[in-house]
């Protein structure tokens, strides 16, 4: 049985990671300081770890064929991003595992190109974009050296899965069992959203055929392209009712940034909520033979009810990209 450990099992994406290879048959080690695992990694072995500690990292993942790197410290401190990086590609080397890394959007800085191809030009502009590139430059290096191998899949805004902490449920979402849906920016930009039970599942199918991919693998995730207006239209049709419209007030964090490190950190990536911008693959479908697609409106539905949040129907049928 392949085995796989998932780093930051307690957090949004490791749980519908690892969940996800728990279905998929996987033997599946969640790693975590505390070494406790949610509910929904019930079948998955909990193990203690802290990641900025390389030597207890490396012999958490010891035997693991795959290591996932779903670590993901507070928005407003990223100074642990790169340590934590250099110690997850130590404990893949040691172990010779091979490594899914959870790319994002950061690195294309400021304009975004609006069609993100995966040999668009990377040109951080933020100080989470440096970082980000120079994690994913770290990963590529060692890559290239023959010292490890890394599968990395590059995603849009989380929303889906149980826990908290995404542009979806802290705004979106927030008023919507008031009647109200809460724009982040100009309703009309498209912006890239990934549902995570998707994602996970295209990392699960991206596991399933390490056989067939490279020893550096820059791929991306086309989930969910839409507007604002597209995001209501569809958090309308899952709870049932017409929502009224709201809008984030970006003046107060502005005003309130030199005080507040976390609003600082969310103005300072307020670009990506008034540039327009999408994920697309040319590669990935040929990879896996199915895109991991929920139509939109049954996405959001889910979503709501992993929040708790009543809804009026889960009927919308399964579709394939």
């Amino acid at each position: 049985m392949t085995s796989i450990a998932i780093l930051g099992a307690n957090g949004r994406l490791g749980r519908a990671v690892g969940k996800a290879f728990v279905q998929a048959g996987y033997d599946v080690r969640g790693i975590t300081r505390s070494g406790k695992l949610p509910a929904d990694l019930a079948g998955a072995t909990g193990i203690a770890a802290n990641a900025l500690d390389r030597e207890a990292l490396v012999r958490a993942t010891a035997g693991v064929d795959i290591v996932f790197h779903g670590l993901n410290p507070i928005y407003s401190d990223w100074s642990t991003v790169l340590p934590m990086a250099e110690n997850v590609v130590a404990a893949c080397e040691a172990n010779d595992a091979v490594l899914l890394f959870p790319g994002n959007v950061y690195n294309y800085g400021s304009p975004i190109p609006e069609m993100i191809t995966e040999d668009a030009p990377i040109h951080p502009t933020t100080e989470k974009g440096r970082i980000r590139v120079a994690v994913e430059n770290l990963l590529r290096a060692e890559a290239d050296a023959g010292r490890l191998r890394t599968i990395l899949l590059r995603a849009g805004d989380f929303f889906g899965g149980t826990g908290t902490g995404s542009w979806f449920d802290l705004v979106m979402v927030s008023k919507i069992e008031k009647g109200i849906y809460t724009a982040a920016g100009p309703t009309d930009i498209v912006h890239e959203w990934a549902y995570l039970p998707d994602l996970a599942d295209a990392f699960v199918a991206l596991a399933d055929r390490l056989d067939d991919l490279g020893n550096y693998e820059n791929l991306h995730f086309p989930g969910h392209a839409i507007t604002d207006l597209e995001m209501k239209a569809a958090l309308e049709h899952a709870v049932g009712r017409k929502l009224g419209m709201a809008s984030m007030p970006w003046w107060v964090f502005k005003v309130a940034a030199p005080f507040v490190p976390m609003w600082k950190a969310i103005l300072e990536m307020s670009y990506l909520r008034f540039q327009p911008h999408r994920l697309v693959s040319d590669r990935l479908g040929g990879l896996i033979g199915r895109i991991p697609h929920t139509p939109i409106d049954r996405a959001v539905a889910e979503a709501l009810t992993d929040l708790g949040i009543p809804v009026a129907s889960l009927t919308a049928p399964m579709e394939a990209a």
